[in-house]
């Protein structure tokens, strides 16, 4: 079963390859936005689908990713590949110093102080002379769709693996335990302190550089745009419709919520504005664990999985 599931794996991974060589230039450009939003929804189920903590400060990763690319193009005149390190550094740090006092937080008070962070980020950005301030940067043109489709392939592909390792390393482990008892892991001697941070530093390196290559990607960069606490949302819903702490069930989530949210603003653009809050209503309700519990679950449960989840949801 595992060696078919290779298999499957490696002919999803040469199919979604050849896209840019057969498929057409607005097929090419819809597949870089969908695989950057995987990447998203892969790196926030780190800290969000297995530590069980409700990040909404991914964003402020996915920002801190574009202006140390911009920066380091732009003010410093460096090539593309140090940008993304610097903006990798620049998430680390970040995830670190306010890692701690955040993630001692729980709940809805951990949502709320990272959904703060978003908007301070964008006050700060904006007086920094080195950022571009209000006005932003504008990056050196690269039209080169199928380089920035095989980046944002690559990437996805290193983010799931990593997904893959968790589920079956000590870290991964400790992570799930955080998720189901934080209390009762600590008990166990898992160091929840330094194990929350680590998974706020690695979701936010995942972040960084798929904001790095987007920001190359669009030439364009401002605080608004960079920190869109929107783009935070987007990927708490990919990953909670296909399924939180899973290995695939983020990746799915992006892709059909992307095609789906795609033909919806091309056909009946005022509708593609509600489609994603409809989504989280029918997929806490119907669904609360995601496309992948309901592919796990249907063939046993029926219709009957939904009329449950409807009950428990006191509808």
């Amino acid at each position: 079963m595992t060696a078919l599931r290779i298999v499957i794996a490696l002919v999803v991974i040469a199919a979604l390859a050849a896209v840019p060589r057969f498929g057409s230039d607005v097929l090419v450009q819809f597949g870089i936005n969908a695989l950057l939003l995987a990447v998203l929804a892969q790196g926030w189920n780190i800290i969000g689908g297995y530590a069980g903590y409700a990040s909404f400060g991914n964003s402020v990763f996915y920002g801190l990713g574009s202006y140390g690319v911009a920066i380091a193009m732009v003010q410093w005149e460096l090539p593309f590949a140090a940008g993304l390190v610097f903006g990798v550094a620049l998430a680390v740090v970040f995830a670190f110093l306010l890692g701690l006092p955040v993630l001692r937080l729980k709940g809805h008070y951990f949502a709320i102080a990272t959904l703060a962070l978003a908007q301070v980020m964008i006050a700060i950005v904006s007086n920094i002379e080195l950022a571009g301030q209000n006005i932003g940067l504008v990056l050196p043109p690269l039209n080169n769709d199928p380089l920035f489709y095989e980046l944002a392939l690559g990437l996805l592909v290193l983010t799931t693996l990593t997904i893959f390792w968790l589920t079956r390393s000590r870290f991964g482990f400790g992570l799930i335990a955080i998720r189901e008892n934080e209390e009762g892991a600590a008990v166990m001697g898992v160091n929840t302190t330094l194990y929350k941070v680590l998974a706020f530093a690695l979701s936010g390196i995942f972040s960084a550089l798929a904001g790095g290559i987007h920001a190359y990607w669009i030439t364009f960069l401002d605080p608004e745009s960079a920190f869109d606490i929107s783009l935070n949302v987007k990927m708490i819903i990919m990953a909670v419709f296909g399924g939180p702490g899973t290995i695939l069930g983020p990746v799915v989530g992006a892709f059909t919520l992307s095609a789906v949210s795609e033909v919806l603003s091309s056909e009946v653009t005022s509708v593609a504005g509600l489609f994603f809050g409809i989504v989280v209503v029918a997929a806490v309700v119907l669904m609360p664990r995601g496309l992948a519990d309901v592919v796990r679950r249907f063939r046993k449960s029926g219709w009957r999985y939904f009329i449950e989840n409807i009950r428990a949801n006191r509808i």
